[in-house]
């Protein structure tokens, strides 16, 4: 354990000779040298005198995670698995079962195979519980049960699941895995194109661009570019994304920091595919960092028409640093400004309410900044469509339904009650599969707990402790009453969006992710609206002017 404890130590010392060296430190340099120094000794004591055996590891990373827990939630530490994710995630490439998985304490989700994969091929499907992989059983593994699904390409692996409360077993063949950052595209009609862009990894850029370029090659006059629930990724794919709709040499997006060297302005690099034809792009509130630079940028630009609901509003840029023993930490540096100069940031970390949590920025501090052609936009709060549209909008009360997983397992039980649903191209849930929902939502448990309800709680129990509970009671009970049957009135009133959610969801166990975006062509309402737009000239204009 001293030896331990010695190359923990060298560690410290070896960041105080860094932070010396470091120009954007020397002013803190005094009060940051103290602060290891009061770490160091703290962290020597407690490993050699606690009355139990402890583990440095372990109490390192618990150390550093809370710190970091203090800054933003997009600076983290990684360790050398995590990096390992992180290379997945800028890459897309793996090796794998190729399903997306949900890990929770004794079992493994499968939440998404990806067709003709291994999973898929091996007959898994979305809602099967794998409780045992090989000889272990993950109720009883103690890491990362998600890790035991990977392995080299061509290795086996004997997976023991749960479907509708039967045992079954079965035997995937890994192999790799490309994951695409554009999943779909294809013809709406004979003169709309649409393209779907999932994620900014390294393929962004070049996959959007062939699709727009095979699109105009079928007769493709228009494009909607589909962000929605797109969560970011490589700041230099989203400047790559713009520059195919705009000219070499136009400013794309800046950042801005207290250290000097990431202060940096990106441009079109490149001459663009195509910087005429009218473009639509789809945002929501999960198209966060690059979906928000390029539909933000595109906005400011004139260059399209953006709908859907107002984005994420993430404008913080983060970098990786690399650190000893193979670890990293991705921190955040800077923040990103897009060409008429607005930051879409919409949480304010450096100030926070009773209960720690970041303040939203406040509408009313918001600053008006102009597009190129003179049309108000502001920063602030994400990106603002120029045609919102309410239904993309997520309430407190379907993120609450989306969140405990009640959409997912209610398509699971709906795909094993209807198994011969064959063609999906008119489905539609009726009224009575609603009434369904609202039953099965009662049968399990469902409780939304509102900010209301946590008031009157806390008012409540502070009345006990005076003795004054008997006085309000009744008025206490009668309140929570009226709270519940608002909370069904609630369900009744976002009856459209839950039906929506729950159709996606359904129509994916059937058909796969490639299905859903084929059913989008004709039933979803915000790809209908940005075909409408697109199909009329003037009215495309008169958003742009």
């Amino acid at each position: 354990m001293k030896n331990k404890l010695k190359r923990l130590i060298i560690i410290p010392v070896l960041a105080f000779t860094i932070f010396f060296t470091g120009s954007a430190f020397q002013n803190d340099f005094f009060e940051i040298a103290k602060q290891i120094e009061i770490f160091t000794t703290l962290f020597k004591e407690i490993n050699m005198n606690y009355v139990d055996e402890t583990n440095p590891a372990e109490l390192m990373d618990t150390a550093i995670k809370s710190m970091l827990k203090d800054l933003d939630p997009y600076t983290n530490f990684y360790n050398e698995q995590d990096v390992e994710a992180e290379r997945i995630r800028r890459t897309g490439d793996y090796t794998g079962i190729g399903a997306k998985v949900r890990t929770l304490k004794d079992r493994l989700v499968i939440v998404e195979p990806y067709k003709e994969y291994p999973a898929d091929k091996a007959g898994l499907k979305a809602g099967d519980e794998i409780i045992k992989v090989g000889e272990v059983v993950i109720s009883n593994y103690k890491d990362d049960a998600g890790d035991l699904l990977k392995g080299t390409s061509n290795s086996s692996v004997e997976v023991t699941y749960l479907r509708q409360g039967k045992e079954h077993k079965a035997t995937i063949k890994r192999s790799e895995i490309e994951i695409d950052a554009v999943p779909h595209f294809s013809m709406i009609d004979d003169k709309t194109g649409y393209i779907v862009l999932s994620t900014f990894n390294n393929k962004a850029s070049s996959q959007t661009g062939y699709a727009l370029k095979d699109l105009k090659a079928q007769g493709a006059q228009r494009i909607i570019l589909d962000l929605r629930n797109n969560p970011g990724g490589l700041l230099h794919e989203a400047v790559n994304v713009v520059n195919l709709f705009v000219p070499k040499g136009q400013l794309v997006v800046t950042t801005k920091s207290k250290v000097k060297k990431y202060n940096r302005t990106y441009y079109t690099l490149k001459d663009a595919i195509d910087t005429e034809i009218p473009l639509v792009v789809l945002i929501n509130g999960s198209s966060a960092s690059a979906s928000e630079i390029v539909s933000g940028s595109l906005q400011d630009l004139d260059r399209a028409v953006i709908l859907g609901s107002r984005s994420f509003g993430k404008g913080l840029v983060q970098r990786p640093k690399p650190l000893t023993y193979g670890t990293q930490i991705k921190i955040t540096i800077s923040r990103y400004y897009t060409p008429s100069g607005r930051c879409i940031q919409a949480l304010d970390y450096a100030n926070r309410d009773d209960k720690g949590n970041a303040v939203r920025i406040d509408s009313k501090e918001y600053h008006e900044f102009k597009t190129k052609n003179g049309r108000p936009v502001f920063d602030g709060g994400g990106v603002l469509p120029d045609q919102s549209f309410d239904i993309s909008n997520n309430t407190a009360i379907t993120d609450a339904v989306i969140n405990d997983f009640l959409i997912f397992d209610y398509a699971t039980d709906y795909y094993y009650k209807h198994p011969n649903l064959t063609d999906m191209s008119s489905f539609q849930l009726k009224e009575s599969d609603f009434k369904d929902f609202k039953n099965y939502l009662n049968t399990n448990n469902f409780s939304f707990i509102t900010e209301t309800e946590k008031s009157l709680k806390l008012v409540y129990e502070n009345a006990k402790k005076e003795e004054l509970d008997d006085n309000i009671k009744t008025d206490y009970n009668t309140l929570l009453n009226n709270l519940k049957n608002s909370k069904e009135l609630a369900i009744n009133e976002n009856k459209e969006q839950i039906l929506t959610l729950l159709t996606d969801e359904i129509v994916k166990r059937y058909v796969y992710r490639e299905g859903l975006y084929d059913y989008y062509k004709t039933h979803n309402l915000e790809i209908q609206k940005a075909t409408e737009i697109l199909g009329n000239p003037s009215k495309y204009k008169d958003y742009l002017r």
